[in-house]
């Protein structure tokens, strides 16, 4: 719904609104709907695994303690579900996307300092301005 309305919103503009949806969403720099939930997810998962929250209010996630030389060091477990209903709760949903952050990106101080770093590690992503991309493999884990 909301994409519908953001996609009327943009065709308002008399010099872009003959543009492709893409095309006008990186004119006006406007972040899809989809990239704002996913990034939201991974500032919400990161204030629950830093302690910002009550821990009895808190979701449950489990940590991964394995040596692997991928991923990142606060790594969660995967569960398995058997309701399609569990696929989409908070963790279950944000658990592949989180898993595949690199350490510099988790390991922040701060909130925002996350958020900067995610921003900057997502910054060419397909999923900002494309509603139907997902976002797929680890891109770059060097530092910034």
């Amino acid at each position: 719904m909301l994409e519908k309305v953001q996609k009327r919103a943009t065709k308002l503009i008399p010099a872009i609104n003959t543009m492709p949806y893409t095309e006008r969403l990186k004119a006006c720099k406007l972040p899809t709907l989809h990239y704002r939930h996913t990034r939201g997810d991974m500032i919400e998962m990161h204030k629950i695994l830093s302690g910002k929250y009550d821990t009895a209010v808190t979701p449950l996630v489990n940590r991964e303690y394995i040596s692997i030389t991928r991923g990142n060091d606060l790594r969660l477990q995967k569960t398995r579900v058997t309701y399609d209903l569990h696929k989409y709760y908070f963790t279950n949903r944000t658990l592949n996307n989180w898993n595949s952050l690199p350490n510099h990106v988790v390991l922040s101080d701060t909130v925002n300092m996350f958020k900067s770093r995610l921003d900057k590690f997502w910054q060419h992503r397909d999923l900002i301005y494309d509603f139907k991309a997902e976002i797929s493999g680890t891109g770059s884990r060097s530092c910034y």
